[in-house]
């Protein structure tokens, strides 16, 4: 039987979206969704996957990978939520929850995603929770909003299109705050890859990647999924042991001479959404942006009056002084963002790493963010490599490395 209603649910960063889900799957039914009464429901969500992640990991049991000899924490975001949705699909539901599935997946693995939902969508209801406009399906019949606990139709028309896309202010007040102490790396060179390759068993992943980064530049790193970023990433950072015997060069010494990794990653900072995804310290806004000084995710040692006084400049900048005493975990994903941001500027690294850092953030939040790494690109001396599947509208990179698979691994390429 062909089902004809298809919901489009829009949520912001204040959007009490964990709720919502419970309530959809297990009840009371929120307000519109009564054609799910008496049914069964299944969630395909990143919540979903680290369950199974975490199962596979205490215990050593494959379940939605279980014909796969490949374990699912080793597997790219695209290939994870294509095994994710196969094993919903035989688990036939009545309906299903898309909790922004196409987060951390490129182009090709979006189009697919697309296609197989599209199939479903004949015979499943499909409610999509959506952060970024450009992601609806094209099947969606119907589309509201959450805001936070409360669910209302979005309709159309120019007054409620304002009224439910208000214009973003993307403009910071002042310039970014100076480090107390300026960086001890003076060389132009900061990162520097020759002829790079990186074998896992009989795969290779990266091939002959040359890539310089130097001071002050601002790059973007784009590829497929499974493309060998994040491997790329990890050579850069010092984390990987495939660096060794390799003509690689971090901050002037070469990988295995001697460097330590302390001087390497107090070189670098370093961001991304799965650093706090799962952080429940209850640390303060300011405390958290102290941090960034400590090199540690929260602080726990007495700051200084001048540690103090710098955090307090950033979160002016940020316009974010009056929540300086909230707890970290009770500011929206937006504002998150922006701290975490400020936590690995505040030191002026010659190397700011920002990995997927949009990922699940609405356009307005998003729009925002953008602005800010602008603003610490024009600002600052740092070199920036943003890390993103989605062509952010805004962003202002001088230089693309984009990694392109092949069957010898993937090669790297200037655009």
């Amino acid at each position: 039987m062909k089902k004809s209603i298809h919901w489009a649910v829009f949520i912001n960063n204040n959007s009490q979206k964990d709720q919502f889900i419970k309530n959809v799957l297990e009840g009371p039914l929120p307000k519109g969704f009564e054609a799910l009464e008496n049914l069964e429901g299944a969630l395909f969500s990143k919540i979903t996957l680290n369950q199974f992640i975490d199962e596979e990991e205490r215990h050593g049991i494959q379940i939605i990978n279980k014909n796969s000899q490949q374990l699912l924490k080793t597997m790219s975001s695209g290939e994870q939520k294509k095994a994710l949705l196969k094993y919903i699909f035989h688990l036939k539901p009545d309906y299903i929850v898309l909790d922004n599935p196409f987060d951390n997946l490129d182009k090709d693995a979006q189009k697919d995603l697309k296609a197989s939902l599209d199939h479903i969508s004949k015979n499943t209801f499909i409610i999509q929770l959506i952060s970024r406009k450009a992601d609806i399906l094209p099947f969606i019949t119907q589309e509201m909003i959450l805001e936070r606990s409360t669910i209302r139709p979005l309709a159309s028309g120019p007054e409620v299109t304002k009224k439910d896309n208000p214009s973003v202010d993307t403009s910071f007040t002042g310039r970014i705050p100076k480090p107390i102490t300026p960086t001890d790396y003076e060389e132009s060179v900061l990162i520097d890859c020759k002829d790079i390759s990186v074998i896992y068993g009989d795969k290779r992943v990266l091939d002959k990647i040359n890539w310089t980064i130097k001071k002050g530049e601002f790059w973007q790193l784009i590829g497929p999924n499974g493309s060998g970023k994040s491997t790329l990433l990890s050579m850069i950072t010092g984390d990987n042991h495939k660096g060794y015997g390799q003509q690689l060069y971090l901050f002037g010494q070469r990988k295995g001479s001697g460097e330590s990794v302390w001087d390497i990653k107090k070189r670098i900072g370093y961001y991304t959404p799965a650093m706090t995804d799962k952080f429940s310290g209850l640390h303060s806004c300011l405390n958290m942006v102290i941090s960034g000084m400590n090199d540690s995710v929260g602080l726990y040692l007495r700051a200084t009056e001048n540690q103090k006084a710098l955090a307090k400049e950033w979160l002016i900048i940020l316009d974010m002084w009056h929540l300086k005493d909230v707890l970290f975990a009770d500011l929206s994903a937006g504002q998150q963002r922006m701290v975490m941001t400020a936590r690995a500027m505040i030191k002026h690294p010659p190397l700011l790493i920002l990995d997927e850092p949009t990922a699940g953030l609405d356009d307005e939040s998003a729009m925002l963010f953008i602005s800010l790494v602008n603003k610490i690109a024009k600002e600052s001396k740092s070199a920036i490599v943003f890390v993103s599947h989605r062509k952010e509208p805004g962003l202002e990179p001088q230089f693309i490395y984009e990694l392109q698979t092949t069957p010898e691994g993937s090669h790297g390429k200037i655009i």
